[in-house]
Parts: structure tokens; sequence; C-alpha cells
């Protein structure tokens, strides 16, 4: 049994130790992707994405009202406006899904942090339980004086 609980503790420890090796790569890979991305859509800023989104979609609703029937009908062609505003807001609508990936990646990698930590403390908590509080029982019950001797 106690070895058993020994293991548990060098279990818990190390999956800990997992964990927060795992969270420090989540938190510093999001980082660097949302730098990347940021690079990839300039001029425009990561703070921009999603007004400039919501005025391309709005824009490309308004035509799609305007040129729709006679698409359907096979009257006409889509606009070369139509075409762009369909493009751009396919385009701005994956970067703001890239932008909560990331955001969601660094959030994953903050609680992997912290149960990491606390994975860690409860292997330790568990050693200190299983392995050290037993000895230093016993080195205490050898220092107390028994009960006889008091009488």
């Amino acid at each position: 049994m106690k070895n058993f609980t020994l293991f548990g503790a060098l279990v818990v420890a190390i999956l800990g130790v997992a964990l927060l090796v795992f969270g420090i790569l989540f938190v510093s890979k999001a980082g660097s992707t949302k730098q990347d991305l940021a690079t990839a859509i300039q001029p425009l800023k990561l703070e921009e994405v999603d007004a400039t989104y919501q005025a391309a979609k709005t824009k490309m609703k308004e035509l799609a009202t305007a040129e729709e029937p006679q698409i359907q009908a096979g009257k006409a062609a889509p606009s070369v406006m139509y075409t762009y505003l369909t493009v751009q807001t396919a385009s701005l609508g994956l970067v703001l899904t890239n932008i909560g990936v990331t955001d969601f990646v660094a959030t994953i990698g903050i609680i992997n942090i912290v149960a990491g930590l606390g994975m860690i403390l409860a292997g330790l908590g568990l050693f200190i339980v299983f392995q050290i509080l037993p000895k230093l029982a016993s080195v205490l019950a050898t220092l107390a004086p028994s009960p006889a001797a008091q009488s």
C-alpha cells in the first residue's frame, strides 16, 4: 500500500508537470500565431477586423437583395462588387475564426498552467502525507514521554 501511494503521488506530480509544460506551450504558440495573423492582414489591425467584417457583410446583403433574383433567374451575372464583397466577407470570417481559436488556445493554456501547478502541489502533498508524516509521527512518538513515566 505504501508503494502504491508513493507511485500515485509521483503520477499526480508528473501529470502536473506535463500540464504545466503544455500550458506554457499553448500560451506561447497562441501569442506567436496571433502575431503572424496580425502580420498577414496588414494594413488592417486585429481590433478592426470585426467592424470591417460587419460592414462588408451588410453591404453584401444589400447587394444580394438587389442582384440575387436576377442571378437566380439566369438573367445576369454577379457584379464585380458582389464577388469582391463575398470574398472579403469569407476572408474576414476566417480571420475572425482564427482570432477566436488563438484566444481559446491561450485560455486553455492558462487553465493548463493553473491545473498543472495544482497537480504538482497535490502530488507533493500526497508525498508528504504518505511518506514524511508517518516518519514524523514515529519520531514524535519516541520523543514523547510514556504515560507510565508520567505517573
